[in-house]
C-alpha cells in the first residue's frame, strides 16, 4: 500500500523505513485507541456541563462561583498534568521497545511522584482558597460559595491525581478503555449525587453549591478505586504483580523528567494565560462571565473529540518511534489530522445552527441565551483550528518534543491570548465578543506553528 500513502501526501518515498500497513489497518489501529479516549474526554466535558446545568438552577451567581474555581484548580494540578505527559510518552516508548519492566517502572515512579505533589497542592489550595479566588477575579456576591466549593474539591485532588497518572501510563501502552471506564463510573456517581445534594432530594440535605463539590469529590474517589483495581489484574500489561521496582532511581526518572520538565513549563504558561484570560472576562460582570462559562462548557465538549484523537496520535507516535518506525509515526499523525478535519466540520454546523438551543440547556435567562448564541457562532469558526492543533500537539508530545510546545504555549497562550483579550474587550469595547475573537486567533496561531514543526520531522530524532 505504499502508493496510497505516497500519492495521498501522507509520507514521501525517502521516508519509508519498512513495509507499510494497509489503509484500513491504519485507520482501524488509530480509531481503536482514539474512540475510548474521545468518549472519556466527552464524558468529562459532559459531566462538567451537567454540573453547570444543575448549578444553573440556583442562578448566575452559583454558575460563577463554580466556574471561577476551574483555573485555580487546574493551576494546582499543573505539575500532575506535566508529569503525566512524560509518563505517557515514556510508557509508549517502552511498549514500542517491548520493555515491559521499563513501562511498569515508569508507572510506579509516577505514582510516587504524583502522591507527593498532589498532597502538597491540595494542602495549599485549601489553606489559600480565598486569596486565590480573589486574585482570579471572584466577586463579593459569590466568593463564599466559591471558597466552599474549592476547599471541598481539594480533598479529592490526591485521588484525582493518582487516577490521572495511572491512566496516563495505560494510555501510553494503548489501553485507553481503562481510563474510559473509570470516567464513566465517576461521572455516574457525580451526576446522581449532584441531583440528590444540590436541591436536597429525599433524605439528602439541600447543600446547593457545596453539594456539587461533594458529588464531584465522590466521583473522583470512585475513579481512583477503579483505576487502582486494574493494576491488580495479572493479565494487564501494567500491573502490581509484574516484577519491577518502587523507587525514584535516576535511570527511570531521567527520561520522564526530560519530557515532563518542558511540559511543566508549558503548563505554567498555559495556566497563567488561561488564568489571566478568565480573570479579564470575570471583570466584564457576572452576566458576561456566566455566559462565557456556559459557552466554554459547550466548547469543551467539542474539545473531547480532538483530545481523543490527540491521545491516540500521542500513543501511536511514541510506540512507533520506540520501534524505530518514524515513517509509521508520520502516517498516524497525519491520519489523526484528517479525522480531526472531518469531525470539526460536523461540529461547525452544530455550533452555527444549534448554538441558541445548546445555551438554553444551561440557563433560561434571556440575556444569557441571546449573548451566548452569538458567542457560539464565533466558536464555530474556531473549531477546525482548535481540533487540528490539539492533534498536532499530541503528536509532538508523544515524540517527547515538549520543549517546542512550551515555547509556543508561552507565545500564544501566555502572551497573545490575554493581551488580545484585554485590548479587544476594553479599549476596543467589544466585551465578551472580543474575548472569543482572541481565543480563535490563539488557536489559529498554535495550529500554524505546530503543523510546521510536525512537517519538519525534527521531533522524530528525539531519544528517550
Amino acid at each position: 500500500m505504499k502508493n496510497f500513502f505516497t500519492v495521498s501526501g501522507m509520507i514521501k518515498p525517502n521516508q519509508i523505513v519498512g513495509d507499510l500497513p494497509q489503509t484500513k489497518t491504519v485507520y482501524s489501529n488509530f480509531l481503536k485507541i482514539a474512540w475510548p479516549s474521545a468518549l472519556e474526554a466527552l464524558l468529562v466535558g459532559l459531566v462538567s456541563a451537567i454540573d453547570t446545568m444543575m448549578v444553573g438552577s440556583l442562578g448566575e451567581k452559583a454558575i460563577a462561583a463554580v466556574g471561577i474555581t476551574n483555573q485555580p484548580k487546574f493551576i494546582l494540578l499543573a505539575v500532575i498534568f506535566s508529569l503525566n505527559v512524560g509518563i505517557t510518552a515514556v510508557s509508549a516508548r517502552r511498549k514500542g521497545q517491548e520493555d515491559r519492566a521499563g513501562a511498569n517502572n515508569t508507572l510506579r515512579s509516577g505514582i510516587l511522584l504524583a502522591t507527593m505533589v498532589s498532597l502538597t497542592m491540595a494542602f495549599l489550595g485549601y489553606i489559600f482558597a480565598k486569596p486565590i479566588l480573589l486574585f482570579a477575579g471572584a466577586e463579593d456576591t459569590y466568593i463564599n460559595d466559591a471558597m466552599n466549593y474549592l476547599r471541598i474539591i481539594m480533598f479529592g485532588i490526591p485521588f484525582q491525581s493518582l487516577t490521572l497518572t495511572i491512566n496516563a501510563a495505560q494510555r501510553g501502552c494503548g489501553k485507553t478503555k481503562i481510563a474510559m471506564w473509570t470516567n464513566i463510573s465517576s461521572n455516574m456517581v457525580n451526576i446522581v449525587f449532584n441531583y440528590l445534594l444540590i436541591n436536597g432530594i429525599g433524605i439528602f440535605p439541600r447543600l446547593e453549591v457545596a453539594g456539587a463539590a461533594i458529588a464531584t469529590t465522590m466521583g473522583v474517589c470512585v475513579a481512583f478505586i477503579i483505576s487502582v483495581a486494574t493494576l491488580f489484574r495479572r493479565n494487564n500489561y501494567l500491573n502490581f504483580y509484574y516484577k519491577s521496582i518502587w523507587s525514584l532511581k535516576r535511570k527511570i526518572l531521567n527520561p520522564i523528567l526530560k519530557v515532563s520538565s518542558s511540559a511543566f513549563v508549558e503548563q505554567v504558561f498555559m495556566r497563567i494565560g488561561f488564568f489571566a484570560y478568565a480573570a479579564i472576562i470575570a471583570r466584564l460582570g457576572t452576566t458576561a462571565y456566566s455566559t462565557h462559562l456556559i459557552c466554554m462548557n459547550i466548547l469543551s465538549l467539542s474539545f473531547s473529540f480532538g483530545d481523543g484523537l490527540s491521545i491516540a496520535a500521542s500513543a501511536l507516535v511514541g510506540q512507533n518511534l520506540g520501534a524505530k518506525r518514524p515513517d509509521l509515526s508520520i502516517i498516524y499523525g497525519k491520519t489523526g489530522q484528517r479525522l480531526a478535519f472531518m469531525i470539526s466540520s460536523c461540529i461547525f454546523f452544530v455550533f452555527m445552527f444549534g448554538g441558541r438551543f445548546l445555551v438554553s440547556l444551561f440557563s433560561d435567562e434571556q440575556t444569557i441565551i441571546a449573548l451566548g448564541s452569538s458567542i457560539m457562532i464565533l466558536a464555530a469558526f474556531s473549531t477546525h483550528a482548535q481540533t487540528s492543533q490539539v492533534v498536532m500537539s499530541g503528536c509532538l508530545r508523544g515524540a517527547g518534543d515538549t520543549a517546542y510546545i512550551a515555547v509556543t504555549s508561552f507565545i500564544s497562550i501566555a502572551l497573545i491570548r490575554p493581551i488580545l483579550t484585554w485590548l479587544l474587550c476594553f479599549p476596543m469595547g467589544l466585551g465578551l465578543y472580543g474575548a472569543w475573537i482572541a481565543l480563535g486567533l490563539d488557536q489559529m496561531f498554535r495550529l500554524i506553528v505546530s503543523f510546521r514543526r510536525f512537517s519538519s520531522g525534527k521531533w522524530s530524532l528525539i531519544t528517550l
